[in-house]
C-alpha cells in the first residue's frame, strides 16, 4: 500500500479589510498564518503544505514558517468576494500542469481559525480515507444559538415565521432546549476534500459530507478586532490544548518553591522619572507587595534579578523584603548560580519577565511567564502571558495564580490522607 498524498492548502490573500494585514499580524506572539501552517506540518498524515496568496510579504512569512509558496495567486482570485472554489481549482490545476502533482486528499486550513485541536487534521484525513463514499469531511461544533428558536421576517409589520420546523414538535420555538435536536455549526476550522469534488463536481463539499466534531472552546473566527482580542486572551492565558507554532507550552509546576522576577517592566511599568540631578524614580504597584507577602506565608520565596545597578532597585526590594541581584548582564548565568546556591530544583521555579534579556532564563525554569505588555519575542517563548501589564498588578496576578495552585495541592494532599 502506498501512503496517501495529502495536500494542505492555506488561502491567504493580502487585502483584508476588517483587520488589515491580519494573516501576518502577530497573534499571541506569532504571525496568524503560522498557526495554520503548523497544523499542517505537525499532522502525521499531511505530506505537503502550501500557501496560496497574491501577496509577496505573506508568501515570505509563510516560507519562514515552513510552508511552500510555489506560485502567486492571480489578482482576480484575491478580491473581497472571491469564493474558495476558484482559488482551490487554480491551485490544483497549477500543481498538476507545472509539477504533475495530484494529491489524494486536500485539506483546507483557513488562517482566520487558529485554535485547532492537535489531532483534528489527522482525524479528518483518516475519516475520509475510511469512507470512500464521502466527498468531504467538515469540522463541526455545537451551535451557540439554537436555530429552532430563530425567526424569518417578511417586514416589520408582518407576521414572523420560524426558521426551522421540527417533526413531532408543533412549536419548537416554545419548547425547552432539552427536547430539541442538537444543532451544529461549521466554523471553518478544517475541511478534508477529495480533489475530484473540487475539480469535477465544482464544489468544496460535494453531496456526501461527513462530520468531524470538536469542542466549542476552539470556535474562534477572527473577523473583527474584538474577535481577535478574545481569542488571543484565551490562548495566552492557558486556553485549550491546541496546535502551537513554537515550543510546546508547559503548565505551572505542581509545587512552586521560588518565584524569580525581573525588575524594570515587571515590578515597574518600565518608565523612569529623572530629576535635574540625575536621580531616578519609578512607578510600582502596591498590590504586588501584598501578593509577594502572601506567597512567602505559603512557603514560596521571591528573588529579583535585574540588569540595572540602581539605588531604586535596592530600595524597592528592601521595601518588599525580597532578596535581589543587580548589575547582571547574563541573567541566565545568575539564575543558574542562584539555584545552585539555594539547592532548588529548577522545575519548581517560576520566572516572570518582559524583555529579551529575560529569554535566557525561560528554558532554565519550570514555568516561564510574561507580562501582558511583553515584547513579541518574549510572548512567543513564554509558557503563559498575564492579563496585566508590568507595574500594573502583573506580579500580584501571578502570585494569585501560584497561590491557587498551592491551595489545590494542599487540598489534594488532605484528600489523599483522608
Amino acid at each position: 500500500m502506498t501512503t496517501p498524498e495529502v495536500l494542505a492548502i492555506i488561502p491567504a490573500r493580502g487585502g483584508s479589510k476588517g483587520i488589515p494585514r491580519k494573516n501576518i499580524r502577530p497573534f499571541a506572539g506569532y504571525p496568524l498564518i503560522a498557526y495554520s501552517i503548523a497544523a499542517g506540518l505537525q499532522a502525521g498524515t499531511v505530506t505537503r503544505v502550501i500557501v496560496t496568496t497574491d501577496d509577496q510579504e505573506i508568501a515570505a512569512v509563510a516560507r519562514q514558517y515552513g510552508a511552500e509558496t510555489p506560485f502567486l495567486r492571480p489578482a482576480e482570485l484575491a478580491g473581497d468576494h472571491t469564493l474558495d472554489l476558484p482559488v482551490f481549482q487554480h491551485a490544483l490545476t497549477w500543481l498538476a500542469e507545472n509539477e504533475d502533482y495530484h494529491p489524494d486528499i486536500v485539506i483546507h486550513l483557513r488562517p482566520t481559525t487558529p485554535l485547532r485541536p492537535q489531532d483534528l487534521v489527522d482525524r479528518s484525513v483518516r475519516l475520509l480515507l475510511t469512507h470512500p463514499e464521502a466527498d468531504s469531511v467538515r469540522g463541526l461544533t455545537p451551535a451557540h444559538q439554537n436555530p429552532f428558536k430563530m425567526w424569518l421576517l417578511d417586514g416589520e409589520e408582518k407576521p414572523i415565521r420560524p426558521l426551522v420546523a421540527v417533526p413531532g414538535i408543533e412549536e419548537p420555538y416554545n419548547a425547552p432546549r432539552q427536547v430539541l435536536p442538537t444543532a451544529y455549526t461549521h466554523t471553518g476550522l478544517i475541511d478534508a476534500i477529495r480533489p475530484a469534488t473540487i475539480l469535477k463536481l465544482n464544489s468544496m463539499t460535494g453531496k456526501t459530507i461527513l462530520p468531524i466534531l470538536f469542542d466549542p472552546g476552539y470556535d474562534a473566527d477572527l473577523d473583527t478586532p474584538e474577535d481577535w482580542r478574545r481569542a488571543e486572551q484565551a490562548i495566552v492565558r492557558g486556553g485549550p490544548k491546541m496546535v502551537w507554532p513554537g515550543r510546546p507550552r508547559r503548565t505551572m509546576p505542581e509545587k512552586v518553591r521560588l518565584l524569580v522576577l525581573d525588575f524594570d517592566g515587571v515590578l515597574t511599568d518600565n518608565r523612569v522619572w529623572v530629576d535635574q540631578d540625575g536621580r531616578e524614580m519609578v512607578a510600582a504597584n502596591r498590590s504586588d507587595s501584598l501578593g509577594i507577602n502572601l506567597l512567602r506565608q505559603a512557603g514560596v520565596e521571591t528573588v529579583v534579578i535585574s540588569k540595572e545597578t540602581n539605588p531604586v532597585v535596592a530600595a524597592r526590594c528592601r521595601k518588599l523584603n525580597v532578596p535581589y541581584i543587580q548589575g547582571e548582564d547574563d541573567k541566565g548565568f545568575a539564575l543558574v548560580r542562584l539555584l545552585a546556591e539555594r539547592k532548588i530544583d529548577a522545575s519548581c521555579v517560576v520566572y516572570l519577565g518582559n524583555d529579551v534579556n529575560d529569554l535566557p532564563c525561560f528554558p532554565l525554569v519550570g514555568w516561564a511567564v510574561a507580562v501582558a505588555d511583553a515584547l513579541p519575542e518574549v510572548a512567543r517563548q513564554a509558557d503563559y502571558m498575564l492579563s496585566r501589564r508590568g507595574g500594573r498588578g502583573a506580579v500580584r496576578e501571578l502570585c494569585d495564580l501560584i497561590l491557587i495552585q498551592e491551595n489545590l495541592e494542599v487540598q489534594n494532599d488532605r484528600n489523599k490522607n483522608w
